[in-house]
Protein backbone atom coordinates (compact mmCIF):
# COMPACT_ATOMS: atom_id res chain seq x y z
CA UNK A 1 0.00 0.00 0.00
CA UNK A 2 1.35 3.42 -0.89
CA UNK A 3 1.54 6.31 1.48
CA UNK A 4 0.36 9.84 0.69
CA UNK A 5 3.98 10.91 0.32
CA UNK A 6 4.62 8.39 -2.48
CA UNK A 7 1.37 8.94 -4.37
CA UNK A 8 1.86 11.27 -7.29
CA UNK A 9 -0.62 13.88 -8.41
CA UNK A 10 -2.07 13.75 -11.91
CA UNK A 11 -2.73 17.08 -13.64
CA UNK A 12 -6.32 17.31 -14.89
CA UNK A 13 -5.26 17.74 -18.53
CA UNK A 14 -3.19 14.55 -18.33
CA UNK A 15 -6.07 12.68 -16.66
CA UNK A 16 -8.41 13.93 -19.37
CA UNK A 17 -6.09 12.93 -22.20
CA UNK A 18 -5.40 9.52 -20.71
CA UNK A 19 -8.89 8.46 -19.62
CA UNK A 20 -11.36 10.47 -21.72
CA UNK A 21 -11.77 7.74 -24.35
CA UNK A 22 -12.20 4.98 -21.80
CA UNK A 23 -14.78 6.98 -19.82
CA UNK A 24 -16.70 7.92 -22.95
CA UNK A 25 -16.88 4.27 -24.05
CA UNK A 26 -17.98 3.15 -20.60
CA UNK A 27 -20.72 5.79 -20.46
CA UNK A 28 -21.79 5.20 -24.07
CA UNK A 29 -22.46 1.56 -23.24
CA UNK A 30 -24.50 2.67 -20.23
CA UNK A 31 -26.66 5.33 -21.89
CA UNK A 32 -26.66 4.01 -25.46
CA UNK A 33 -26.02 7.45 -26.95
CA UNK A 34 -22.65 8.91 -27.87
CA UNK A 35 -23.79 12.53 -27.42
CA UNK A 36 -25.24 11.91 -23.95
CA UNK A 37 -22.09 10.01 -23.02
CA UNK A 38 -19.96 12.95 -24.20
CA UNK A 39 -22.02 15.33 -22.05
CA UNK A 40 -21.59 13.06 -19.02
CA UNK A 41 -17.82 12.80 -19.64
CA UNK A 42 -17.54 16.57 -19.72
CA UNK A 43 -19.67 16.87 -16.57
CA UNK A 44 -17.40 14.34 -14.84
CA UNK A 45 -14.29 16.36 -15.58
CA UNK A 46 -16.04 19.61 -14.64
CA UNK A 47 -16.86 18.06 -11.25
CA UNK A 48 -13.17 17.26 -10.81
CA UNK A 49 -12.21 20.78 -11.83
CA UNK A 50 -14.71 22.43 -9.50
CA UNK A 51 -13.75 20.14 -6.65
CA UNK A 52 -10.32 21.71 -6.71
CA UNK A 53 -8.57 18.82 -4.97
CA UNK A 54 -5.44 17.14 -6.29
CA UNK A 55 -6.03 13.90 -8.18
CA UNK A 56 -3.87 11.07 -6.93
CA UNK A 57 -2.47 8.60 -9.41
CA UNK A 58 -3.31 5.44 -7.49
CA UNK A 59 -6.85 4.83 -8.87
CA UNK A 60 -7.90 7.50 -11.36
CA UNK A 61 -10.39 5.28 -13.21
CA UNK A 62 -12.12 4.37 -9.95
CA UNK A 63 -12.48 8.06 -9.14
CA UNK A 64 -13.80 8.88 -12.62
CA UNK A 65 -16.20 5.93 -12.53
CA UNK A 66 -17.54 6.94 -9.10
CA UNK A 67 -18.22 10.51 -10.22
CA UNK A 68 -19.64 9.39 -13.57
CA UNK A 69 -21.86 6.78 -11.88
CA UNK A 70 -23.43 9.50 -9.71
CA UNK A 71 -24.00 11.67 -12.78
CA UNK A 72 -25.47 8.68 -14.61
CA UNK A 73 -27.93 8.05 -11.77
CA UNK A 74 -28.91 11.72 -11.89
CA UNK A 75 -29.35 11.41 -15.68
CA UNK A 76 -31.61 8.36 -15.34
CA UNK A 77 -33.65 10.03 -12.60
CA UNK A 78 -34.13 13.16 -14.75
CA UNK A 79 -35.08 11.00 -17.71
CA UNK A 80 -37.66 9.06 -15.67
CA UNK A 81 -39.11 12.28 -14.23
CA UNK A 82 -39.36 13.81 -17.68
CA UNK A 83 -41.10 10.74 -19.10
CA UNK A 84 -43.58 10.67 -16.19
CA UNK A 85 -44.28 14.39 -16.55
CA UNK A 86 -44.77 14.13 -20.30
CA UNK A 87 -47.02 11.09 -19.85
CA UNK A 88 -49.14 13.08 -17.39
CA UNK A 89 -49.30 15.99 -19.85
CA UNK A 90 -50.42 13.62 -22.59
CA UNK A 91 -53.52 12.85 -20.52
CA UNK A 92 -54.57 16.52 -20.59
CA UNK A 93 -56.37 18.21 -23.47
CA UNK A 94 -53.89 20.03 -25.69
CA UNK A 95 -55.41 23.39 -24.79
CA UNK A 96 -54.21 22.86 -21.21
CA UNK A 97 -50.62 22.01 -22.13
CA UNK A 98 -48.14 24.49 -20.68
CA UNK A 99 -45.68 26.43 -22.79
CA UNK A 100 -42.19 24.95 -23.34
CA UNK A 101 -40.80 27.45 -20.82
CA UNK A 102 -43.28 26.40 -18.14
CA UNK A 103 -42.60 22.73 -18.91
CA UNK A 104 -38.87 23.34 -18.50
CA UNK A 105 -39.39 25.12 -15.18
CA UNK A 106 -41.72 22.37 -13.97
CA UNK A 107 -39.17 19.69 -14.86
CA UNK A 108 -36.44 21.60 -13.03
CA UNK A 109 -38.68 21.86 -9.97
CA UNK A 110 -39.54 18.18 -10.12
CA UNK A 111 -35.85 17.32 -10.39
CA UNK A 112 -35.04 19.47 -7.35
CA UNK A 113 -37.85 17.84 -5.35
CA UNK A 114 -36.60 14.39 -6.35
CA UNK A 115 -33.09 15.33 -5.20
CA UNK A 116 -34.45 16.54 -1.87
CA UNK A 117 -36.47 13.39 -1.32
CA UNK A 118 -33.72 11.07 -2.53
CA UNK A 119 -31.96 11.02 0.83
CA UNK A 120 -35.05 9.93 2.75
CA UNK A 121 -35.83 6.39 3.85
CA UNK A 122 -38.64 4.93 1.71
CA UNK A 123 -41.17 4.85 4.58
CA UNK A 124 -40.47 8.51 5.41
CA UNK A 125 -40.67 9.53 1.75
CA UNK A 126 -43.93 7.62 1.23
CA UNK A 127 -45.57 9.17 4.31
CA UNK A 128 -44.40 12.64 3.28
CA UNK A 129 -45.66 12.32 -0.30
CA UNK A 130 -49.04 10.90 0.74
CA UNK A 131 -49.48 13.71 3.27
CA UNK A 132 -48.18 16.58 1.13
CA UNK A 133 -49.29 15.54 -2.35
CA UNK A 134 -51.93 12.90 -1.71
CA UNK A 135 -54.14 15.24 0.29
CA UNK A 136 -54.42 12.73 3.12
CA UNK A 137 -54.30 13.58 6.81
CA UNK A 138 -52.00 11.80 9.26
CA UNK A 139 -54.62 9.21 10.22
CA UNK A 140 -55.40 8.38 6.58
CA UNK A 141 -51.71 8.05 5.73
CA UNK A 142 -51.22 5.86 8.81
CA UNK A 143 -54.05 3.59 7.75
CA UNK A 144 -52.75 3.31 4.18
CA UNK A 145 -49.19 2.54 5.32
CA UNK A 146 -50.18 0.34 8.22
CA UNK A 147 -48.39 2.42 10.87
CA UNK A 148 -49.51 4.64 13.74
CA UNK A 149 -50.58 8.22 13.24
CA UNK A 150 -47.74 9.29 15.54
CA UNK A 151 -45.24 7.51 13.24
CA UNK A 152 -46.66 9.39 10.26
CA UNK A 153 -46.33 12.68 12.14
CA UNK A 154 -42.72 11.86 12.94
CA UNK A 155 -41.99 10.81 9.34
CA UNK A 156 -43.52 13.99 7.92
CA UNK A 157 -41.62 16.15 10.41
CA UNK A 158 -38.36 14.35 9.61
CA UNK A 159 -38.93 14.79 5.88
CA UNK A 160 -39.65 18.50 6.27
CA UNK A 161 -36.55 18.96 8.41
CA UNK A 162 -34.46 17.02 5.89
CA UNK A 163 -35.70 19.17 2.99
CA UNK A 164 -35.25 22.38 4.97
CA UNK A 165 -31.67 21.48 5.87
CA UNK A 166 -30.79 20.65 2.27
CA UNK A 167 -32.34 23.87 0.99
CA UNK A 168 -30.60 25.87 3.72
CA UNK A 169 -27.23 24.25 2.91
CA UNK A 170 -27.70 24.98 -0.80
CA UNK A 171 -28.73 28.57 -0.07
CA UNK A 172 -32.11 28.19 -1.73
Amino acid sequence: MSSPETDSIIPLDVLYGTHHGWLHGWLRRSVGCSQQAADLVQDTFVRLLVRGQPIESRAPRALLARIARGLLIDHWRRDALERAYLDALAQLPEALHPSPEVRHEALQSLERIAQLLDGLKPAVRDAFLLYQLGGLNHAQVAQQLGVSSRTVERHVANALLHCYRLCFEDGQ
